[in-house]
């Protein structure tokens, strides 16, 4: 059908005012795709209002509470300690549904006719249950939209997590009801008593009394063991999943195949290799990505594996996968043909992090004045009394090997391993007999303690295509000569080309360019400031120290990329990456690992006495 619209001729039906069109949109409610983050929001809001209310005790005279008393799962009349409980459990409960989690809806729709239930028992509250039953019947018919799966590991963990902390909190709690003999009123039987505890812990006041304001001492410490026993239930039953590596034999022997076929494409392809990170393929098998999730985020390092034309197939397997399980897809340290792929089939954006130094082997030379310093270096360790060795592991002695295993093990100064993108973990694998050694060496003087003979530093290298070499591991005797890294770089250029190597990846600088381009002259204000701030984060993560060792070199700088949904999910990707990476640990009663075989040699020093790490 054709009308006029303006004058002029269409075939599109006028589609009325705006605000009518508005109207319209309001009336369908949100696209399915926007539905758990709605719920998870409201969820999230009550939430807030609840522990506020348990907080602040102004808070629950004030107007904003008065208008809580119409959101389902709010509370007036319940202790304050009971409050604080039911808002934990509804933030948790909010990040689940906003995940869209399958365990997060079960545990809604179980909620909210409890809920409805004691509204109407416990506050008369009317509105209130209506809204919960109207938000329970909104999530059973969107029960579509929160299909994410959980985690397997965690179906039991939080079960007994309930009954054995809920056993504990309720023995102690009788505990706490009965240490007060003296200011009860009355004489409460034993069960009255548990029926006290049991109030309790859900946050209600129970039927015994107490004088000289015994009462808050034992509602708030009761409030509190419910507040824990809620809490680490709540966290273990909707936290994200994290997942046990899954590279199986079968899966590493795939990506050998890919890698001796197109390894050369990119020096973190061998990293894949990990056996904490898990893989997926594409239908045709000709590419792969690998990954680890890290705090609900899928977190895959370098470009994919194999023929670039199968790319996009296995970044669709990946993206699935993420979307599966409602993991936030991200990408560390991809290449720009990479990036360009990432975000040309994903939709995704990309941000450039920094830059990787690369050394081709044919132009690198000591003479000139650039090299002085680096000159100067070596020649003195070499005047020293240290000499060098670089060989395949293959032809390293079983003494040898076990050697250099067990000094990089002593020679780490942090408790856990550290690496993800750019480290392998383990050394001298039968697999890996192409990896080169890099050794130094000084015969012990008189009465000096050399538990590995004289073996005083070592570095190891995996293959980077047929003819390259990425540097993986750095390590050093710290009562060795400063330059250790340095002499060990040199002789493993030097020796290169009898190796049939032609390039090496040195080392990754974070956000290289800003630190470059804010330290010339004319440098704007922005450039200054950012190369101000790096300067500042460079007292932990030594980013500074990083850059300037490489540089000593002369390398070529190749662009590195960090691929993510949206801006407002950096800092959860940037979380997540500094915890595969090892700078941050959580306390051991939230950490979760993948269940891989321990790592050995995973950190990377370079410079001195500055220590970083090669995934900065």
């Amino acid at each position: 059908m054709s009308v006029r619209v303006d004058g002029k001729k269409s075939d599109e039906v006028p589609q009325g005012p705006k605000w009518l069109s508005g109207l319209a949109r309001i009336a369908k409610g949100p696209r399915p795709e926007k539905v758990p983050a709605v719920v998870g929001t409201v969820a999230a809001l009550v939430g807030l209002l609840n522990i506020a209310s348990g907080v602040v005790p102004r808070f629950r005279l004030s107007r904003a509470h008065t208008f809580a008393e119409v959101l389902p799962g709010t509370v007036t009349q319940l202790a304050a300690a009971g409050s604080i409980i039911v808002g934990i459990l509804l933030l948790m409960l909010a990040h689940g549904l906003k995940r869209a989690k399958k365990r997060a809806w079960q545990a809604a729709v179980l909620l909210l006719p409890l809920g409805a239930a004691a509204q109407l028992i416990y506050r008369h509250n009317r509105p209130g249950a209506v809204l919960s039953i109207l938000l329970f019947i909104y999530l059973l018919r969107h029960k579509k939209s929160f299909a994410a799966l959980p985690d397997p590991r965690s179906r039991w963990k939080w079960v007994a997590n309930l009954i054995l902390m809920g056993g504990v909190s309720f023995v102690l709690g009788w505990i706490i009801v009965g240490a007060h003999p003296d200011q009860m009123v009355g004489d409460p039987s034993v069960l009255e008593q548990i029926e006290h505890v049991v109030w309790g812990l859900f946050g209600f006041e129970g039927s015994i009394r107490y004088t000289d304001h015994v009462d808050y001492t034992v509602g708030y410490s009761l409030g509190a063991l419910g507040l824990v026993t809620v809490a680490t239930t709540a966290y273990l039953a909707f936290r994200p999943e994290y997942p046990a590596a899954v590279l199986t034999d079968a899966d590493e022997d795939k990506l050998r195949e890919l890698l001796d076929k197109h390894g050369a494409r990119d020096s973190l392809g061998h990293f894949a290799l990990r056996r904490d990170k898990s893989v997926v393929f594409s239908p045709s098998g000709k590419a792969a990505v690998s990954y680890r999730v890290v705090s609900g985020v899928m977190l895959a390092s370098g470009d994919p594996i194999g023929d670039v034309e199968a790319w996009p197939g296995a970044i669709e397997q990946f993206m699935e996968l993420a979307k599966k399980h409602s993991w936030t897809p991200a990408v560390n340290g991809c290449s720009e043909t990479g990036g360009e792929v990432w975000t040309r089939e994903t939709g995704l954006d990309a941000l450039e992090m920094g830059d990787e130094a690369i050394v081709d082997v044919a132009d690198f030379s000591l003479s000139g004045r650039s090299m002085r310093n680096v000159r100067q270096m070596v020649k003195r360790i070499e005047r020293n009394g240290y000499t060098t060795k670089v060989r395949r592991v293959g032809d390293l002695s079983a003494e040898e090997l076990e050697t250099v295993q067990k000094a990089a093990n002593a020679w780490r100064d942090t408790e856990e391993e550290r690496g993800f993108s750019m480290a392998l973990g383990r050394i001298g694998d039968p697999k890996d007999l192409d990896a080169i050694i890099a050794t130094a060496h000084r015969d012990p003087e008189e009465g000096e303690e050399a538990p590995f003979g004289d073996l005083k530093a070592m570095q190891h290298y995996v293959p980077w295509g047929k003819d390259g070499s990425s540097l993986e591991l750095m390590r050093r005797d710290r009562s060795a000569d400063p330059g250790m890294n340095e002499l060990l770089i040199v002789a493993f250029l030097q020796a290169a080309p009898e190796l049939g190597i032609k390039r090496m990846s040195l080392n990754f600088a974070f956000f290289r360019s800003a630190l470059e381009r804010g330290g010339k002259l004319g440098a704007g204000p922005v450039v200054r400031i950012q190369r101000a701030v790096l300067l500042f984060l460079s007292r932990w993560f030594q980013i500074e120290s990083l850059y300037k060792f490489n540089e000593k070199f002369r390398p070529r700088w190749e662009p590195r990329f960090i691929v993510f949904p949206n801006s407002r999910d950096l800092p959860r990707i940037g979380f997540a990456m500094m915890q595969a990476e090892g700078f941050l640990e959580l306390p051991r009663l939230l950490r979760r690992r993948p269940a891989a075989p321990k790592p050995s040699g995973l950190e990377t020093h370079v410079g001195d006495p500055a220590e970083v790490t090669r995934a900065a």
